[in-house]
This record gives C-alpha cells, sequence and structure tokens, in this order.
C-alpha cells in the first residue's frame, strides 16, 4: 500500500478506537460530531474512487488544463501539506446521517479499495499525470491525490483527537 494512504489507515484507526457510537454522535453546537466527520472523509474517498474508475473505463485523463491558481492551491495543500481551515465542504462529500457503526467499519477498507484503483491507474497513465480534477483543488496525479487525503485526512484526525479531549476519553 501507499505510504501516505497507508499512515493515514493507521492514523484513522487509531483516533477511533475504542469510541462508542455515543461518543461518535457527540460534538459542539454548530460543529460536526466525529462520526459526520468520519462520514465525510468516508464520501471523499467513495467520491475519488469513482473518479478513478471513470478515468480507467475511459483509459486517458479526465483532468483539466491547470490554471496558475490551480498550481498554487496544489502547492499548498500537496507540496506543503497545509489544510486551511474553515472551508465549507463540497456538498458531495457534506454528512448525510449514515449510522456512525457503518461508517467506522468501512472508511479503513475503503482507503484500500481507493489505493487498488489508484495504483491500477497510475500503471495505466502514470503516477505524476494529471488524471483527476479535484472540485476545489483542480487537477491532481495519482501521487497528489495520495498526498491529498493524507493532509486533508490528518486535518480533519486532529479535529477528532480535540473532540475525544473536550469528552475526556483518552487517545490510544
Amino acid at each position: 500500500m501507499d505510504p501516505h494512504l497507508a499512515r493515514l489507515q493507521r492514523e484513522l484507526s487509531s483516533v477511533i478506537s475504542g469510541l462508542s457510537p455515543q461518543q461518535l454522535s457527540w460534538h459542539d453546537p454548530d460543529k460536526w460530531c466525529a462520526a459526520e466527520i468520519l462520514e465525510h472523509l468516508f464520501l471523499t474517498y467513495t467520491g475519488t474512487l469513482k473518479g478513478f474508475s471513470r478515468v480507467l473505463e475511459a483509459n486517458k485523463s479526465l483532468a483539466s488544463p491547470i490554471t496558475w491558481k490551480n498550481r498554487g492551491q496544489a502547492f499548498v495543500v500537496v507540496g506543503l501539506g497545509y489544510m486551511p481551515a474553515g472551508r465549507k465542504s463540497p456538498p458531495t462529500a457534506a454528512p448525510r446521517g449514515l449510522q456512525p457503526e457503518k461508517v467506522t467499519s468501512e472508511i479503513v477498507p475503503a482507503l484500500s479499495e481507493l489505493d487498488d484503483m489508484m495504483t491500477r491507474c497510475a500503471g495505466k497513465l502514470g503516477a505524476r499525470t494529471p488524471v483527476l480534477d479535484h472540485p476545489i483543488l483542480g487537477p491532481f496525479s495519482v501521487n497528489q491525490w495520495r498526498k491529498f487525503h493524507l493532509v486533508h485526512g490528518l486535518h480533519h484526525v486532529k479535529q477528532i483527537r480535540r473532540l475525544r479531549e473536550k469528552m475526556k476519553v483518552p487517545s490510544v
């Protein structure tokens, strides 16, 4: 498995370890609970999986031409590993109310499936060729998608750790 996605799997497994469905559902007013954060991440993985599936079906890149704005945004998020706070989730990745048990049992396997799909795309089109657009940041290569998911996932892992602290649930 790709090292970025393997690390993300470990971090997610660790941060949700030992949380009950009630703890996964606890949140501050007007903020997402851990289950909603996990669902958001899960939806980004399944959305990316669908996109890569379309790339494989087409047997070609589906990426738009890269703009200077895309390059700058990708450099900040993927290059520097910085995920700006306070951005609103695209509607396709907004939580819809999946049961906490479902999302916690399916999120880690979804990353394995995503890694397999990305590996197949990289084998056909190359790991550095822009293949698929991120809905906000623009065209990404397979390598950039892997790093994006790590940076994005770690951003949300920190949020879940803060929720654990507020609930006084020690991290594993």
